[in-house]
């Protein structure tokens, strides 16, 4: 019985001892007394300064308590350029700085930091690889370039790109051995934005992710990312919404349904956007009395609803526009997983999507082909 109640209380011991914030203890050799450190994260907004430290004796410290969980922040010095990586975590954390070349830096001292500077240090192997090549090949590219030598300048990218393929198969690799590490879930949202995996392959890593992962803001995000990609994928039925028109009229996808519709993410401002809406206007002179309905979404600025009104009288887009003048905050476009502007999504009589980002004649054959006219 005494050697179980010694058990527990060494147990407890441990679970009591466990150090709550963080302490980052860091090493600026060379760096002069004096200069200033920051602690940052990075929101939607931009860097977001959470301490300041001040350079003593070629060191500086920082301490404090999480405030939104584990996750990425990053380490910089006033007049240095770049900033060192690292995971904010509960734990004795340290940075050990290299002024000359940032990315030799190094971190360690807890979990995710270790593995974060163990997956660092493979990238590296990979990385000097594809440098090296940059620089034996620079004149060459530069030559073909200037030459309109496309077989040339396409040979050597394509090698070029087999560095960036090692890259995305490390991670892959990385994520696969280290679920419980919180850099896969950082690689994973990469991989999400970037358009690399598929939602279904990432959602095949995301699943086999550790519980403490997934319940990091990071591990939310990307839930919430698969979650908005496969409600959009080709063959859901589209998510309704709605939006103000121009003057101030609530009007719906559904109510704006066609035989065919097609959502049209744009914006005032988006040059590309513009540039398309003549072939758009045609089509649509063209096949709206066989069934064709338009839904322009707009992706302009708080304040920029005349530019917007401008915009629709100037480019003769004569359908239903809406728009919460919310720029890339826009709901809709949030709710659609748009990232990048045109956007389209066309959907049959269903409303289900059939076909996304279409553009000028292939789109037009694939309205026809819906419709069943020559």
């Amino acid at each position: 019985m005494k050697k179980i109640a010694i058990l527990l209380f060494a147990a407890f011991a441990v679970i009591a001892c466990k150090k709550e914030g963080y302490e980052i203890t860091g090493l600026a050799k060379g760096v002069e007394n004096g200069k200033k450190v920051y602690l940052e994260t990075q929101s939607e907004a931009g860097p977001v300064t959470l301490d300041t430290a001040v350079v003593e004796s070629e060191k500086f410290k920082f301490d404090g308590k999480l405030k939104e969980g584990v996750e990425l922040a990053f380490v910089r010095i006033e007049t240095l350029n770049g900033s060192v990586p690292m995971i904010l975590e509960d734990g004795d954390i340290s940075v050990e700085f290299n002024k000359d070349t940032i990315q030799k830096s190094k971190i360690s001292g807890t979990k995710n930091n270790d593995k974060f500077q163990s997956y660092n240090n493979e990238s590296q192997v990979i990385y000097k690889k594809m440098m090296k090549f940059q620089e034996e090949n620079q004149q060459k590219m530069m030559t073909a370039q200037q030459t309109q030598d496309t077989t040339t300048v396409n040979a050597l990218m394509k090698e070029f790109n087999k560095f960036q393929d090692d890259m995305n198969n490390q991670s892959k690799k990385f994520i696969e051995k280290n679920p419980d590490a919180f850099i896969s879930a950082l690689l994973l949202e990469n991989f999400l934005m970037r358009s690399y995996l598929t939602p279904a392959e990432v959602k095949g890593y995301y699943e086999k992710l550790d519980k403490s992962i997934l319940d990091t803001k990071s591990g939310k995000n990307i839930k919430k990312m698969l979650d908005a990609m496969t409600s959009v994928e080709i063959g859901s039925v589209a998510p309704d919404f709605s939006a103000p028109s121009p003057d101030g009229k609530m009007i719906s996808l559904k109510e704006s349904m066609g035989k065919v519709t097609l959502i049209d993410f744009w914006a005032s401002w988006c040059g590309p956007c513009r540039k398309e809406n003549p072939n758009v206007v045609a089509m649509y002179n063209e096949l709206h009395d066989k069934g064709l309905n338009i839904i322009g979404v707009s992706l302009d600025k708080e304040g920029d609803a005349e530019k917007w009104k401008e915009a629709i009288a100037k480019d003769g887009l004569t359908w239903n526009q809406i728009s919460n003048l919310k720029f890339w905050k826009e709901p809709i476009a949030v709710q659609y997983n748009v990232k990048s502007i045109p956007a389209t999504f066309l959907l049959d009589a269903s409303g289900k999507i059939v076909a996304k980002d279409l553009r000028g004649e292939e789109l037009k054959a694939k309205v026809k082909e819906l419709l069943g006219v020559e």
